[in-house]
């Protein structure tokens, strides 16, 4: 298959106003961190009792022994923020970046982790704040929708359908998690957006194999109670058989969907410039490139900065790579995201000149001199 050159044209990210680092925790929760080898987070992340079975338990054994798994830092909304909030401030920062108009844009695409209101997605909401009078609508793909609809609106442009196609993603699992649950050690907050558009010959997304995660349906619950007030709370659980699942499955998805990715693009791996994996464990950059044999120069993880923010992880890391200059135009990219209950994706692209968000540069550089500081960039 022959694609046109359409891809992204241009990136931003929001981050929330509050940092939490590890330090947080120990003080407010002594018993807690005590412990916490008891607690769901190790629950989640464990041996439970066995010997290592793959390439995803032997890249996770040395982060056993931190009680953190690993995270050094996540952003957590404030009582003033929301998914909403973090998606108009990315989706603006992104338009300007491409320097496009809000009715310059004829659809927008909106991805939340979760959305705001129970049975509604943000999209309507969002037009709604950035005066957008074209079509947006949301898409699910859990976790795993990044690539899915950079998928999306790339066929939809190709198509001739519509010109500029804004995408946005959030992530806001602090509102799903209690914080006196070690498990919300290991979530944060954040939106990204990207601009896709038409691009330079030979350049945008080249090839795509998505396929869906319906083997960890039953790993993650939602259950609905109500607050002091009577509203609907809603709280993530993670079932007793996520541990196992995803240990087992990861090595599989990953393969299918980046080996799907390169063939469909007409390249081999070690064609590609540079990864950028769906790190929401610390672990999972490095599991990736054992399980692919590719150096670890190629890839990043920020995983320790951010925490596992879903979707937008996969965004960050586009993000600073380019920021870093660890991808330049022209370069092949390979993008992987998964998701329980979603989809797993991966898409090859050829970097175009992608324009970054600049209102946001102050907390990046901020976030690359951490993680610089920690030896962090690479793994």
């Amino acid at each position: 298959m022959v694609y046109s050159p359409v891809g992204i044209r241009s990136i931003a990210l929001s981050l929330p106003t509050i940092k939490r680092t590890n330090e947080y925790y120990i003080e407010k929760y002594p018993e807690m961190f005590a412990q916490a080898e008891q607690k769901s987070l190790a629950k989640l992340f464990s041996l439970a009792g066995s010997a290592p079975g793959n390439e995803f338990d032997l890249e996770m054994m040395p982060y056993l022994l931190d009680p953190f798994r690993g995270t050094v830092e996540r952003r957590i909304l404030s009582l003033d923020e929301s998914s909403l909030t973090l998606e108009e401030q990315a989706a603006r920062d992104a338009l300007k970046a491409a320097k496009l108009s809000a009715d310059q844009v004829e659809l927008m695409i909106v991805a939340s982790v979760w959305p705001e209101q129970i049975g509604f997605g943000n999209a309507a909401f969002l037009a709604r704040k950035l005066g957008l009078q074209g079509a947006a609508w949301n898409v699910d793909g859990a976790c795993g929708v990044t690539p899915v609809a950079l998928q999306t609106a790339c066929a939809l442009v190709r198509a001739g359908e519509y010109k500029n196609v804004l995408v946005v993603v959030s992530c806001t699992y602090s509102r799903f998690f209690d914080e006196n649950d070690t498990l919300s050690w290991c979530i944060g907050d954040g939106a990204g957006a990207f601009v896709v558009g038409s691009l330079e010959a030979n350049q945008g997304v080249l090839g795509t194999k998505t396929i869906n995660t319906s083997i960890l349906c039953d790993s993650l619950f939602s259950q609905i109670t109500e607050d002091e007030g009577g509203n609907p709370l809603v709280r993530m659980q993670i079932d007793k058989s996520a541990n196992k699942l995803f240990r087992e499955t990861s090595v599989d998805l990953l393969r299918t969907c980046c080996q799907g990715a390169v063939t469909a693009a007409g390249v081999t791996l070690d064609q590609i410039d540079f990864f950028l994996f769906h790190t929401t464990s610390a672990w999972f950059a490095s599991f990736c490139t054992r399980v692919l044999g590719i150096e670890s120069e190629r890839t990043i993880n920020l995983y320790p900065q951010y925490a596992n923010v879903g979707p937008v992880i996969t965004v960050a890391n586009m993000y600073h790579a380019a920021q870093l200059g660890k991808i330049r135009e022209n370069d092949l990219v390979l993008i992987y995201g998964f998701g329980a209950a979603g989809a797993a994706s991966a898409s090859v692209m050829r970097w175009g000149k992608v324009a970054l968000g600049v209102d946001s540069l102050t907390e990046m550089n901020s976030i690359i001199e951490d993680a610089q500081n920690v030896s962090l960039l690479s793994l």
